[in-house]
């Protein structure tokens, strides 16, 4: 059966299949590399990780859509304090993350830190399983997104750490804010920011 690119409000009971996208999605990410150096364990750690924030943290307080092959976690404004993970959540998360616990914690801090104050909505995450990539899963969920942002009037907020995914979002209008280098020598991290744009009327 052929792949649908449709996106759909994600819910509770589609958790172990965008965990496993994710995984995927993410295997080759310079970041999550960072998190999750060991090769053997890194697609059942990310999947964990990704089960995780989806069902504890974003699927309540987010925008959550999927497709047959990817996901989009996005924080509207007003989401934006509910959508932080409460301390039973942040220990599930140092658990899966072992001995690289530290350096999540201190990335995250970092990251708060350069965050825009502005009202804006979040893009947390986006991925595609590879095995699905250029059918235009993440397009689809990308625009669909940003459609919901330009409909409140808001400019969107993103962090990426993969350099190769920078040209896919400045051709949504995407431009790059600033290039962090993350902790302890971690890879660089660019946030990215867009403007909203008005509604094209039929």
């Amino acid at each position: 059966m052929a792949m649908t690119n449709m996106p759909k409000t994600a819910a509770i009971d589609d958790a172990a299949a965008i965990g496993r996208s994710l995984a995927r999605a993410f295997d080759g990410d310079p970041m999550m590399r960072w998190f999750f150096p060991d090769d053997s364990s890194r697609e059942e750690s990310l999947g964990s990780y990704f089960t995780t924030i989806f069902t504890r943290q974003y699927v309540h307080n987010g925008v959550c859509e999927c497709t047959d092959a990817a996901a989009a976690f996005w924080v509207p404004a007003e989401a934006q304090d509910k959508a932080v993970p409460d301390a039973e959540t942040i220990q599930q998360l140092l658990n899966i993350l072992g001995d690289r616990a530290g350096l999540f914690r201190d990335t995250v801090k970092m990251a708060a830190k350069h965050a825009p104050q502005e009202p804006h909505w979040s893009l947390a995450l986006l991925g595609a399983d590879p095995a699905a990539q250029g059918q235009g899963h993440g397009a689809a969920l990308l625009r669909s997104g940003l459609a919901k942002a330009d409909a409140a009037g808001l400019p969107v907020y993103l962090e990426s750490s993969k350099a190769s995914n920078l040209p896919f979002y400045e051709h949504f209008g995407f431009t790059v804010r600033e290039e962090l280098h993350l902790p302890e020598g971690g890879p660089t991290l660019w946030t990215m920011w867009r403007e909203p744009r008005h509604p094209v009327k039929a």
